[in-house]
């Protein structure tokens, strides 16, 4: 199982996680799956997240991240998942506000997000809390404190 990134960085956001940091923690949430993927991640300001936000996801304010399914035309094969969005400002806030290390939440939402695109959602308590629990056991492998619990 391997995992093709492209990182997109048009935020003003000094520190973010580099490429590699990225492609462990996509890896980690994708090790039952024994395929090859193909993820974009963009990184983003405040001003994009808000606008991407709204028109997709009908919420006039910013979010920490988005993910976008990619669903090919039948006749196409591709290793393409999809894409994350993820805004900057946003991670390094809630972090702050949650005294998180900032770098466990990045790892955190970018786990996050793998998930919603390979089809977990917390549309219910019962979906939320089994995606919460993987996450948590993702987490705890990389050595990372159980997020929800701050």
């Amino acid at each position: 199982m391997s995992v093709v990134l492209t990182l997109q960085n048009t935020s003003k956001t000094k520190s973010i996680p580099s490429k590699k940091q990225f492609k462990t923690w996509m890896e980690k949430a994708l090790v039952p799956c024994k395929k090859d993927y193909e993820i974009t991640i963009r990184i983003v300001g405040v001003k994009e997240i808000t606008k991407l936000n709204k028109q997709y996801r009908k919420k006039n304010k910013p979010t920490n991240i988005i993910s976008f399914n990619f669903y090919p035309p039948a006749n196409i094969k591709t290793n393409l998942l999809g894409d994350l969005v993820i805004c900057a400002p946003v991670v390094k806030l809630e972090a702050k506000l949650q005294h998180k290390a900032v770098l466990s939440h990045w790892a955190h939402l970018t786990i996050h997000g793998v998930l919603h695109l390979l089809g977990y959602d917390h549309q219910n308590d019962e979906a939320a809390q089994k995606m919460e629990r993987l996450e948590i056991k993702i987490l705890k492998n990389l050595g990372i404190v159980n997020p929800y619990k701050f």
